[in-house]
């Protein structure tokens, strides 16, 4: 049934008047003309001419009021005089002390005034005016009522949530936003790069819509609802925007923070009038992003009162997605980023019958992330996909398009005609580090001990088998640090103990440079101590990677918590911290001993960065020569990079 149809009487079809909520200020506003016309808040007597001589020339009258353009005065009596002016009936109504008086002119006035001062020595105070406008006198009577009005209005306005016609009537109406396929959603799969098993699973979702009989021949059902998980970044909302450009269905969105109000009953009528509107529309799909904001898991805050708002309204939610009523057609798209803290009754079958998680790019996703990103920007033929994608470890769909924006404003601030390779690194290079500082003052001292500590962590994250490989080490300032480094990670998808005790001696390497080489240390290693505290404390406690405490992990995986207790003793407290001491303590050692080694190769490498103040993977292999250990990453940049130089 379209709107229109809603409109007409069931009876002659005729078209029916609706109920809105401005009525009722045009009412109130004809209600206060009508009593301002019909009240006589000041009543005042009309004399005439001659009358009113008579009595002026007595002094009944205690000031006078000449309107110039009007022919007109008026004049109040004394309080004393009321019963020479007023009749007993006048008193009894409750008449004023005010007289109104039409003269033949101010100038007769001003004669007949002059004359009784002369004669009968009045004292009556005389002024004139230009005019009394009627018209004003209304206004400001109802200024005051103009003024609530209007308060009224903006207050209602504010708590329908903008501009909803009908104000504080529709607050408890759904703010979905309708997609359907007249709309200008021009997002399809081939802009979402990557994310090759999220999209075949929602490509699935859009296949049964658009032809149902496929799979309902062989007895199957479409999922009722899909979850999508993944960091912030990934793109699962791009993801659902495609959704809406494939699918030929009516497509609602909207924000889990849209159902939560401050008033009680909102949040859940709101759920109830998007499911009406969907079942209206179906079949279609809903789309709830940030979810967590009205999917909190019930009593888990002992201060949360019972009848919580938020409880309510997630309660209707689950009411409306799987409950005594049919909901057949209504397919639920929901994104989150903290899938931990969701209510379990929102995430069993039936509900959300499927999570798709939406993880971090790798790198055969981060090349096909960087070609979609690359198609509207001008390149010249030295920007190679594959690259950038290497040179990304770790980036989201998110941050590599904010590296392509980036590489072209610093292209366009230079003056380039085409956005090179150059101008990416120096993107990532701002990203990842921060602005350059090149204007903070750093004195010798401070520039060597900056010089030092970084060519520590370069040193042995060149001569260590399982540390990250060197990229790119400066010691201008950049963003809060006073130098950086970029490595290039190898992507794995498991860690051996090895591998972490390496880039623990690596992360402690800064330190060590200076304590070996400068017979001091610093509040530069603050950072890096931190890193290393932590993947120290997860090899213990975590992955069970420590002598003594073998084999045991102390993490909740269910979000459950373990209440207000440690999992473990106090023993077990002090056997945690010995271990975790243990293993820094002892990469420090071995960092200490193993630049020790290096001295001389390292100090050549101080000596470099001091100079030139950034270095490079080929000053490193110039200084230490070829790295020993490559790892697979490594190779296929370097095979890549010969390519292109030949």
């Amino acid at each position: 049934m379209n709107e229109s149809s809603n409109n007409l009487s069931p009876k002659n079809g005729k078209p029916r008047l609706r109920f809105n909520a401005y009525w009722l200020y045009g009412l109130l506003f004809l209600g206060l003309m009508a009593l301002f016309m019909t009240n006589d808040f000041d009543s005042t007597k009309e004399l005439g001419w001659t009358e009113f001589r008579a009595l002026a020339q007595k002094d009944v009258f205690e000031n006078i009021v000449v309107l110039n353009k009007k022919n007109m005065l008026e004049a109040t009596v004394r309080n004393s005089e009321k019963p020479a002016v007023f009749s007993s009936d006048d008193i009894r109504k409750g008449i004023g002390s005010n007289v109104t008086v039409r003269i033949p002119s101010p100038d007769k006035f001003s004669d007949f005034y002059d004359k009784a001062v002369q004669e009968h020595g009045i004292k009556t105070k005389v002024s004139f005016k230009e005019s009394d406008d009627m018209f004003w006198n209304i206004i400001y009577s109802l200024a005051p009522f103009i003024f609530i009005i209007l308060i009224s209005f903006f207050i209602m306005r504010r708590m329908a949530g903008g501009g909803n016609a009908g104000g504080v009537f529709n607050v408890g109406k759904s703010k979905a936003q309708l997609f359907d396929k007249d709309s200008h959603t021009r997002i399809t799969f081939r802009d979402v790069a990557g994310l090759a098993e999220a999209k075949q699973e929602v490509e699935e979702i859009v296949s049964f819509l658009k032809n149902p009989n496929k799979y309902t021949e062989l007895g199957g059902k479409i999922p009722k609802g899909a979850l999508l998980v993944g960091p912030p970044g990934t793109g699962k909302t791009l993801l659902a925007k495609a959704v809406a450009g494939e699918a030929n269905v009516p497509f609602f969105s909207l924000s889990g923070s849209d159902f939560v109000e401050m008033f009680v009953g909102v949040g859940a009528s709101r759920v109830r009038d998007l499911f009406r509107q969907a079942k209206e529309k179906a079949p279609c799909i809903v789309f709830i992003d940030e979810i967590d904001a009205v999917g909190r898991a019930r009593g888990k805050n002992a201060n949360i009162n019972s009848n919580d708002e938020r409880e309510n309204t997630l309660n209707q939610l689950l009411t409306e997605m799987d409950g005594f009523a049919s909901n057949s057609g209504v397919i639920i798209l929901a994104a989150t980023n903290r899938a931990d803290v969701l209510d379990k009754a929102l995430l069993r079958a039936g509900r959300f019958d499927r999570q798709i998680h939406v993880e971090l790019p790798d790198l055969n996703e981060r090349k096909e992330i960087f070609g979609v990103h690359l198609r509207p920007i001008k390149i010249d033929r030295t920007v190679d996909a594959d690259f950038l994608a290497r040179q990304t470890p770790g980036f989201s769909g998110a941050d590599i398009a904010n590296v392509c924006n980036e590489a072209a404003l610093i292209a366009a601030r230079n003056g380039k005609n085409f956005v090179q390779k150059e101008d990416f690194m120096n993107a990532v290079d701002r990203i990842v580090g921060g602005l350059e500082k090149r204007s903070r003052i750093t004195t010798a001292r401070e520039r060597k001990t900056i010089a030092y500590h970084e060519a520590g962590h370069a040193s042995l994250s060149w001569v260590l088998e399982h540390a990250n490989p060197l990229v790119k080490v400066t010691i201008v300032p950049r963003g809060k640090a006073l130098g950086a480094a970029w490595y290039l990670p190898e992507e794995r998808q498991i860690t051996m103990r090895e591998q972490l005790l390496d880039e623990i001696c690596a992360t402690l390497g800064g330190r060590a440079a200076e304590e070996v080489f400068l017979g001091e240390i610093s509040t530069g290693a603050s950072n890096d101590l931190e890193r290393v505290t932590k993947q120290a404390y997860a090899m213990v406690v975590y992955f069970g990677m420590s002598e003594k405490l073998r084999n045991l992990n102390y993490y909740d995986s269910s979000g459950q918590d373990w209440g207000f207790t440690k999992p473990y003793s106090e023993e077990t407290a002090k056997v945690i911290d010995e271990e975790v001491k243990s293993i820094v303590n002892s990469q420090y050692e071995r960092a200490k001993s193993t630049l020790s080694e290096y001295a001389e190769k390292h100090n050549l490498l101080a000596e470099k960065l001091l100079e030139s103040e950034v270095i490079y993977s080929e000053d490193m292999e110039h200084i230490f020569g070829k790295r020993q250990w490559v790892s697979r990453s490594q190779e296929i940049l370097e095979q890549k990079e010969r390519e292109n130089a030949g």
